[in-house]
């Protein structure tokens, strides 16, 4: 099957699981208040006990809240996923002659799109809580690039119980651990002021680097050695997560 109809099969399909989010956009809301709950709760309970230096609590933060606005975001793809198969719209798609893994795809570009919107959500709110960046626009650009990347891994995660979870509860069920992983690293606090086993979790788990570049990032300052460490868990994370989905997509349709 030639490039050009996979391309134009995973648009079609994109068009229709983006008509389901446009009917729903409770899920968007709903995925954006979590996030802008714990700022507030951060913001304003927390951060006056927490030394940050000379920057303020909000802009030190936030690179986190927005890694946790996709974690908890993505849980959605891997239940639209589950749905579409309880459902029986797979067996409809592979007796038509489209791609088969366009329907991936298009599940995976719907998260994209629907996280962006979420993620641009939660940045005006934080903008209205202070939130300030001397960040040009290239240093937004890769910003953003760097969640695109975080995105489309933890979608290509997600993927995976989407397609072999048992119950709908079970497929969304993934998304905790990965909620919980941004409060075990610096986007919270300073790792300095762990205790020592949990420090070393902390600096060796993919979300620190992640969450220092972003905030280097808006700081306007050099980012080092975090971002190679950040693209290579996102990039590595991505290729391992795709492997396994499309075996498991396999497995599915066979």
């Amino acid at each position: 099957m030639s490039a050009t109809t996979f391309l134009g099969d995973s648009a079609v399909l994109t068009g229709r699981t983006l008509r389901h989010i446009t009917r729903s956009l409770d899920t968007i809301i709903t995925t954006a208040i979590m996030p802008i709950a714990l700022m507030l709760m951060f913001v304003y309970v927390f951060g006056g006990a927490i030394d940050t230096g000379p920057v303020s609590y909000i802009d030190y933060m936030l690179p986190g809240i927005l890694l946790i606005t996709v974690a908890s975001g993505i849980s959605y793809t891997a239940f639209r996923l589950f749905m579409d198969l309880k459902s029986g719209i797979f067996e409809r798609f592979q007796s038509m002659p489209i791609a088969r893994s366009g329907v991936l795809w298009a599940h995976v570009l719907t998260s994209l799109a629907a996280n962006l919107i979420s993620l641009v959500i939660v940045v005006g709110v934080a903008l209205l809580m202070g939130f300030r960046t001397g960040a040009g626009a290239l240093a937004w650009l890769a910003v953003a690039g760097i969640l695109l990347l975080f995105t489309l891994m933890l979608t290509w995660v997600a993927v995976i119980p989407g397609l072999t979870a048992s119950t709908v509860e079970g497929a969304g069920a993934f998304a905790y651990p990965l909620l919980f992983l941004p409060f075990v690293s610096s986007a919270f606090v300073p790792t300095e002021t762990m205790p020592g086993p949990v420090r070393w979790f902390a600096e060796h788990q993919p979300v620190t680097p992640i969450v220092n570049t972003i905030r280097a990032l808006f700081a306007g300052e050099p980012v080092g050695g975090d971002v190679w460490i950040a693209l290579g868990w996102c990039a590595g994370l991505l290729v391992v997560a795709y492997a396994f989905a499309m075996a498991a997509y396999r497995r599915k349709i066979a």
